[in-house]
C-alpha cells in the first residue's frame, strides 16, 4: 500500500511521460490532458514502409511538443509477414504492431528516465485492436503492466500503478469509449483545439488494393532469400502504378509521368526497363522473382506482355502499329 508520504515526494517532482504519438485527434488530446497534470512529454512516431510521418510532424509542431521519430521498417516488416495475433480487416496486424511499438517505447522510458507510457486508444473504438481483452494482452506482452496509460478511456480500465503513487490524478482522466467521436470533439473545443486531422487510419495495410498487393509480394518474397533493402524497395513500388503478375515475374506500368520518374528512379539491378520511343506513354519495369536469373524465353515472353501493356496504357498508340520501344536493363 502506498504511504502518504511517498505520495507527497512523488508529486513534488516533475512527472515524465512518452506518447505514442500519431498526429490524429486521440494522441493531440492525449498530450493537452498530460499537460492538464504538469506531466512533461515527449512524442514518439514510429515510421515503417506503411506510416506517413507527415501527419504526426505536423500536429506536434501545432501543439509545440518534442517529436522523437523511430524507424521500425525491420520490426514491422516482419511484423507483418507473420503476426502472431493475426490480421484486422485486410493487412493489417495492428495487436502485434501496437506491441511492437511499446517494447521498443518501453526501452526508451527506461534509458530516457520517464516514468510511463500513453497512448490515445479509445476502448470500442476499434473491434481488434480496441477492446478491453486486447488493450490488456498489449500491455502484458509489452511488459508495460502498471505503467501504461490510456488517459481518453482510463477510468473504465484498471487503475495503473502511476495512478496509485500519485504521479497522475484519475479524476482528471476519462471515460470514453465506442466509435462514435462526439466525447473527443467536445474534448477538442474545452481545451481550445482550433483544427485536426480527419479520423483516417493513415495506415497503407488497412487500404483494400494496397492489400492485395502486398499479399501477392508476400508469397513472391518466400522464392528469394531475405533482403531488407529490396523488400522496402518492393514496398515503394506498391505504392505506384498499375500491377501484373506473370509466373513470378512482376509488371508495373506508370500511370503517369510523375509516377515514371519515381519507378526509374526505384529500378534496381537486373530489373528491365521498357518504354517507346515514337510515342507519349508510361515507363514500365520488369522484375524477375525467380531463384534462378531469366532464361531467354522466360525474358522474350515478360518482354512482350510489357510491351503490349505499354502500348495499351499510351492512349496514343493504342490502336497503332508501328510502335518502337527502348529496352533497358539496369
Amino acid at each position: 500500500m502506498t504511504s502518504k508520504k511517498h505520495s507527497s515526494v512523488t508529486n513534488q517532482r516533475t512527472k515524465q511521460g512518452l506518447v505514442l504519438f500519431s498526429g490524429g485527434l486521440d494522441s493531440i488530446l492525449t498530450v493537452k490532458i498530460l499537460r492538464k497534470q504538469k506531466v512533461k512529454i515527449k512524442a514518439l512516431y514510429f515510421k515503417s514502409c506503411f506510416l506517413n510521418k507527415n501527419e504526426a510532424q505536423k500536429s506536434a509542431k501545432k501543439i509545440r511538443i518534442p517529436l522523437k521519430i523511430i524507424d521500425f521498417s525491420k520490426e514491422h516488416l516482419g511484423v507483418v509477414k507473420d503476426p502472431k495475433h493475426g490480421y484486422g480487416s485486410q493487412m493489417n496486424p495492428c495487436i502485434d504492431c501496437r506491441i511492437s511499438m511499446l517494447k521498443k517505447a518501453k526501452k526508451i522510458m527506461g534509458k530516457e528516465g520517464f516514468d510511463f507510457i500513453a497512448t490515445g486508444e479509445v476502448i470500442g473504438q476499434r473491434p481488434m485492436s480496441q477492446n478491453r481483452k486486447v488493450l490488456q494482452i498489449t500491455e502484458k506482452e509489452s511488459s508495460l503492466s502498471g505503467h501504461l496509460l490510456r488517459p481518453l478511456s482510463a477510468k473504465l480500465l484498471n487503475e495503473t500503478l502511476i495512478e496509485k503513487e500519485g504521479f497522475i490524478e484519475r479524476k482528471k482522466l476519462f471515460a470514453i469509449s465506442g466509435r462514435s467521436r462526439k466525447e473527443q470533439i467536445k474534448l477538442a473545443k474545452e481545451t481550445k483545439l482550433q483544427s485536426y486531422p480527419s479520423p483516417a487510419g493513415g495506415c497503407l495495410l488497412t487500404d483494400p488494393e494496397f492489400s492485395k498487393r502486398l499479399k501477392v509480394i508476400l508469397k513472391l518474397w518466400q522464392k528469394t532469400p531475405r533482403n531488407l533493402k529490396r523488400e522496402k524497395n518492393d514496398i515503394e513500388l506498391l505504392k505506384l502504378g498499375r500491377h501484373f503478375i506473370e509466373n513470378e515475374i512482376k509488371i508495373i506500368v506508370g500511370r503517369d509521368n510523375k509516377e515514371n520518374k519515381k519507378i526509374k528512379k526505384l529500378a534496381l539491378k537486373n530489373d528491365i526497363l521498357v518504354e517507346m520511343e515514337n510515342y507519349p506513354g508510361p515507363l514500365t519495369l520488369i522484375r524477375n522473382y525467380r531463384k534462378r536469373p531469366f532464361l531467354k524465353k522466360g525474358q522474350e515472353k515478360a518482354l512482350k506482355k510489357a510491351k503490349g501493356l505499354t502500348r495499351y496504357y499510351s492512349t496514343k498508340s493504342r490502336n497503332k502499329k508501328d510502335a518502337k520501344f527502348c529496352i533497358e536493363k539496369v
